[in-house]
């Protein structure tokens, strides 16, 4: 006979496998779209193809083309020759939701 604390065991088990699924098919469909993403060259066009998008905004793009690094460059200390840059500006666009159960925004 199967006890009540096996039961909620099983139950439990269950329902984490499948939340962990279920985050693991998220993240892996925003994968797919990143490395799906067009590659589009920095260049004169680039301002003209932002513009014409939908919104003014390319969801997922990789940007090629000639980096240069405000102060310094970063130089791995793990691999010899592997050069790298910060990125300057970063905007992020959080929106403000009233949460009636915590009363704060």
């Amino acid at each position: 006979a199967i006890t009540p604390g096996e039961l909620l065991c099983l139950g439990s088990s269950l329902a984490f496998s499948g939340l962990f699924y279920y985050l693991y098919r998220k993240k892996a469909r925003v994968v797919a779209r990143i490395q799906e993403a067009p590659k589009l060259q920095v260049d004169d066009d680039l301002p003209a193809l932002v513009s014409a998008a939908e919104g003014r905004c390319l969801p997922y793009v990789a940007l090629e083309g000639i980096v240069l690094p405000a102060k310094a460059v970063l130089t791995s200390h793990y691999h010899e020759g592997l050069q790298g840059v910060i990125q300057k500006l970063l905007l992020k666009e959080h929106r403000l939701i009233w949460n009636s159960l915590a009363r704060s925004w």
